[in-house]
């Protein structure tokens, strides 16, 4: 084990196309000079927070705290995984997932993005569907939920493809200014083996089970 202080360093969750890895430093610097308003349809922020309008170089900087926020605060009880998406060796985008008292609730929430050049090829639904198997057949999760505002018909896509059910609808502040409605996703167990891909692996999970709060076991 490369990192034994530190196994998410070590964890990898692997498709044909693409990887998912746990951010770390160098991978942090390079997701965040490709994260801009170009992944968006409408050339407008999908995001709840305002982030990626900030100018450069602000915004990367406003990434890479966020990240190391993340890892700083991760605990059994709360944690958010910052995981980059890498393909063909590059940083490609971030598919978040994150989860609170996740062996009592066994529920996970995720969140994405993928910057514009490598949009438009089915990455999108692969690391969602790679992000699932680690949720359900990894750490053993019962649900999933996903939520886009209505405006973001690319991430509502990747939902449906997936698999998802929609699970109702929600007034939102869009960049904490702009109200929107979210279209709420979810996704069961039941549902996922329905639609589970079978050519995701795995790697380096068991000695990060204790820091997801699974003490070893799920």
């Amino acid at each position: 084990m490369a990192h034994p202080y530190w196994p998410l360093f070590d964890l990898v969750v692997r498709t044909p196309r693409l990887e998912l890895r746990p951010i770390d430093d160098g991978l942090a610097m390079e997701l965040a000079g490709v994260a801009d308003l170009s992944m968006f349809e409408r050339r407008e922020s999908e995001f709840l927070s305002d982030w990626v309008t900030v100018p450069s170089p602000e915004r990367e900087r406003r990434s890479l705290q966020f990240w190391w926020r993340n890892r700083a605060e991760f605990s059994a009880d709360q944690w958010i995984l910052n995981l980059a998406v890498i393909v063909d060796g590059r940083a490609a985008g971030v598919q978040d997932v994150q989860a609170t008292a996740f062996p009592l609730r066994r529920q996970v929430t995720t969140g994405s993005w993928l910057a514009q050049p490598f949009q438009a090829k089915g990455l999108g639904t692969e690391m969602r569907q790679a992000v699932l198997h680690f949720a359900f057949d990894g750490l053993g999760a019962l649900e999933a939920m996903s939520a886009a505002f209505d405006t973001n018909r690319r991430s509502i896509a990747v939902s449906r493809r997936a698999g998802y059910e929609e699970n109702g609808r929600e007034l939102n502040l869009r960049g904490g200014r702009k109200l929107g409605t979210k279209v709420m996703f979810r996704m069961t167990a039941e549902r996922f083996a329905r639609f589970r891909r079978h050519d995701v692996v795995i790697e380096g999970l068991e000695p990060c089970l204790d820091l997801l709060g699974l003490t070893g076991s799920k």
